[in-house]
């Protein structure tokens, strides 16, 4: 069922369109993931929906009696309510229903008028099944399951509101949005102040939903499990996509690869014609040349437009010096406030390696961050840093950042006494922040231009350890990507905390899980590791790359654990993926070709060909790595 639909939206703010002609529809049971670059204007476009705003052409319809629900990022509540009462403030419509039935009721049992009687049993009999329909018999009930879901305790229930802090608040009003259950959804970025379990109860529940759903967000592996399908929103334009984030990315290419083929065979086809009508304008052939000209007029009406890549960062980090093997060494370490965060706690971090911690919120993650780069003493246990060790720390508050500064001054490099205004614009450049936007002051800058700035003041402080708390927080899905890219390519150390798990699965090669009965550390990525949870969840013996963090014995920690695959040579590995990489290419040239597209099954069979090579050539990689190092 059509729930709204937009049609010719045009919103400015200043001289510039945000968007001009755009047009959209949201349908009950659609979960659409709504994507684009930081200042597209997703957020604006909630807002016209939700009726917080107006276009200064086109229009919103909402048809039948459709309600909206937007998720607010600033949180609103009434003050002094607890937190259980403010969460089931959600309900108040549904109680003013309830009061209206036990009003009919009510008349009914008193009426005499036979007409009044019929009207009355219709009204309550109407009420009553609204009621229970919308499930208005177990509120506190549903109350307490959301508010579980989101990260709250039986034990907070009964605080007030604002006692809690800001993030709690936002994930309060996420609970209160999802119990009110409007008919069109609208979420800016819900998994913001949600940690990981938080995020997959929401990934979860949303799917048992029948409403509508428009949702704006950078979490890839989020979109994945909920999207039914995506909007991207770019040029102020909107792309529809059906299927989920992996689909979109699929699609995307395909369109790009198509499209661009298409623009080059038409300027072929038109610069041929122009070629002909310039050469026979005058003579025998004037005719057919005019002829031409026609339909090169027609043409150009129609012309296929080159395909715009969205204008990624590059991004980079600069070649790191080299450290002792030994980056970082912690024994028994532990770390007290009002409570205990963590104790106990020994590991090892060696040069190169790529370690992402998790847990829930409140368990200690960033704090573990301030005491390994040195900014918290630890309450028990000893740290040791290795050789030649320099740390380049990313503040997920961004604290370190000079608000009052302009970005091309505190992005300039405090080792290079060459640089110049030109040679630091270029880096600014590199990360995106161009034009003059290089000379406006970084607390005016956008919380994505913010994130790009500090994490160029890393790449110019020249550190080869690198220690990361959410460095993907405000960064479009192009930036995360250009970071991951950067951060694989980055020759030392990387100690990252992240809910990101698409961000997890891309750069680390070990888990620290902090939280729970004991802290586990997991020889892989964010997938591994659910791969083991599911694995001891049915009963298997634990896996061998599950331990609990403990102090690495001499020598390379590495050679100690167990073969994840049979043994082969090195070498046979190697000639494998050479051949599975150039059945890779010639399955994409394939892709590349438009006749391809002519025949829709072998289209289909050539992605297939596609993604099954490219999971063969993981678990190659994998294997040979694991060859190269313990084959001896």
């Amino acid at each position: 069922m059509l729930l709204v639909s937009a049609r010719d939206l045009t919103r400015q703010f200043g001289a510039r369109p945000v968007f001009s002609g755009l047009s959209c529809a949201i349908h009950s049971g659609e979960r659409i993931g709504l994507v684009g670059p930081n200042g597209a204007g997703k957020t604006t476009l909630l807002r016209l929906v939700a009726g917080l705003d107006t276009p200064e052409i086109g229009s919103i319809e909402r048809h039948g009696e459709t309600t909206v629900g937007l998720l607010e990022q600033e949180p609103l509540f009434q003050s002094g309510r607890t937190l259980f009462e403010e969460a089931r403030s959600a309900f108040e419509p549904l109680e003013r229903m309830q009061a209206a039935m036990l009003a009919a009721a009510d008349r009914l049992a008193h009426t005499t008028d036979t007409v009044e009687r019929r009207k009355l049993e219709r009204e309550y009999a109407h009420l009553e099944e609204r009621l229970r329909q919308l499930g208005a018999y177990h509120l506190d009930h549903r109350v307490e399951r959301v508010l579980g879901g989101v990260g709250f305790t039986e034990t907070q229930h009964g605080r007030p509101v604002e006692s809690f802090s800001g993030g709690e608040q936002c994930r309060l009003m996420l609970a209160r949005l999802l119990l009110a259950s409007p008919d069109v959804l609208l979420m800016d970025e819900p998994s913001n102040h949600l940690d990981i379990d938080g995020t997959r109860w929401l990934e979860e529940w949303l799917p048992t939903l029948p409403q509508g759903m428009l949702i704006v967000s950078h979490d890839r592996y989020f979109l994945d499990r909920v999207a039914t399908r995506i909007f991207e929103l770019q040029d102020g334009r909107i792309t529809v996509y059906n299927g989920n984030f992996s689909d979109y990315q699929k699609q995307r290419a395909e369109r790009m690869l198509v499209q661009e083929r298409t623009y080059e065979q038409q300027q072929a086809y038109i610069a041929d014609q122009q070629d002909f009508i310039r050469r026979y304008h005058y003579g025998q052939r004037a005719a057919q040349a005019k002829d031409r000209e026609k339909k090169l007029e027609r043409i150009q009406q129609q012309r296929v437009e080159r395909p715009r890549e969205t204008a990624a960062p590059v991004m980079g980090f600069a070649e790191a010096g080299r450290s002792g093997d030994v980056v970082l060494d912690a024994r028994e370490l532990g770390k007290a406030f009002d409570r205990p965060l963590f104790s106990d706690l020994s590991l090892t971090i060696e040069r190169g390696d790529r370690l992402g911690i998790i847990g829930p919120n409140g368990c200690g993650k960033t704090t573990l961050l301030r005491v390994l780069v040195g900014l918290e003493p630890p309450t028990s246990g000893t740290l040791r840093r290795g050789h030649r060790v320099a740390i380049g720390y990313y503040d997920q508050k961004l604290e370190n950042l000079p608000l009052d500064q302009t970005a091309i001054r505190a992005a300039w490099p405090p080792l290079d006494p060459d640089a110049t205004e030109g040679s630091v614009r270029s880096l600014l450049a590199r990360f995106g922040i161009t034009g003059e936007r290089a000379f406006q002051q970084v607390g005016s800058l956008s919380g994505g231009e913010k994130s790009r700035v500090a994490l160029l003041r890393l790449v110019v402080s020249r550190p080869n350890v690198l220690v990361m708390d959410e460095p993907t927080n405000h960064l479009d899905l192009w930036a995360r990507d250009a970071l991951e890219r950067s951060l694989d390519q980055f020759e030392g150390t990387v100690i990252a905390v992240s809910h990101d798990r698409y961000f997890l699965n891309r750069v680390a090669r070990r888990l620290l899980v902090l939280g729970g009965a004991r802290t586990r550390l997991i020889e892989g990525n964010y997938d591994r590791y659910q791969e083991i949870l599911a694995a001891e969840a049915a009963g298997s013996r634990p896996d061998p790359r599950a331990r609990t963090a403990t102090p690495a014995r001499p020598g390379p920690p590495r050679a100690a654990r167990k073969r994840r695959f049979a043994y082969r040579k090195a070498a046979d590995i190697e000639r494998e993926i050479a051949a599975a990489e150039q059945e890779l290419a010639a399955a994409e040239a394939r892709m590349a070709d438009p006749a391809l597209y002519q025949d829709g099954d072998e289209v289909k069979g050539v992605r297939t060909q596609h993604d099954e090579l490219k999971t063969r050539l993981a678990t190659l990689y994998a294997w040979w790595e694991e060859a190269a190092e313990l084959n001896g």
